[in-house]
């Protein structure tokens, strides 16, 4: 029961969907459970994922066919994830962005980043962000509503893997007080970690049906590479993490696995 517990705090947490109520009450808080709901993390990821993938597969079914209906169904689907998760991991990389383009130095890097207005670099990074995203996601589309489903759901849990890696290769640097993600950032234990391994396992299977078996091992080679990019960068540029990185990296993990399927 503790992990159902873990499950929907990491839900309330990542998401706009409310835990009130009797549920509220009996899930419980305490920043020791927030730090153990983070292994949920991927878990959360295939809730959104079924939101963003049920919007596309509607509104691919109601609109004409063709580029044009693909792309707003593919923008109707990035709308509903994007308000299900509050900008969550958009904003983290839109910020990180600014703190990396304009810091020259760590400290000056992660006062930037604390910053809530956004620069001229997060504006550029968001905006490329989202127009490869739909541009991504449109030709997914094009290709076949069940595939296009698939492939958002699968790279929506494996991409929140991401995080939890970064979490556990490198300390955290963020504030340590009056910061929301600091719970979620001490100890993450590798039995943590395999719990969202598990949760992300499945998505392989999804890949493999969006492009063949071709499509898993294309996925797994550019989602490994854009890990690997991110904790390079994160580790030379401030040796370490934030919250609003762990938000970064999930959002470029994303892109590699929807551009792995694209390729596929």
């Amino acid at each position: 029961m503790n992990a159902l517990r873990h499950f929907l705090l990491a839900l309330q947490f990542f998401t706009r969907i409310p835990v009130t109520g009797r549920l509220a009450a009996w899930v419980g808080y305490s920043p020791e459970m927030l730090r153990a709901s983070a292994r949920h993390f991927p878990g959360v990821g295939w809730v959104v994922g079924a939101v963003a993938a049920g919007v596309l597969g509607l509104a691919l079914t109601v609109l004409p066919a063709g580029a044009s209906g693909a792309l707003v169904a593919a923008l109707l689907s990035t709308i509903a994830s994007v308000w299900l998760t509050g900008a969550f991991h958009e904003d983290g990389l839109a910020d990180t962005a600014d703190g990396l383009g304009g810091g020259l130095t760590r400290e000056r890097a992660l006062a930037i980043m604390k910053d809530s207005r956004i620069g001229s670099y997060g504006t550029v990074a968001l905006l490329l962000a989202l127009l490869l995203k739909l541009a991504l996601i449109a030709l997914l589309a094009g290709r076949g509503t069940g595939s296009a489903m698939a492939a958002l759901l699968g790279a929506h849990a494996l991409s929140r893997l991401a995080p939890l890696l970064v979490m556990r290769a490198l300390p955290y640097v963020g504030e340590a007080d009056g910061s929301k993600s600091k719970p979620l950032a001490d100890a993450i234990s590798a039995a943590g970690v395999a719990v969202g391994v598990l949760w992300a396992l499945p998505a392989l299977a999804l890949f493999g049906f969006a492009g063949g078996a071709v499509a898993v091992p294309i996925c797994l080679l550019l989602w490994l590479l854009a890990l690997a990019a991110m904790l390079r960068l994160l580790r030379r540029r401030l040796q370490g993490f934030t919250g609003d990185t762990l938000g970064a990296t999930q959002q470029v993990c994303e892109l590699a696995l929807l551009l792995g399927l694209a390729a596929a």
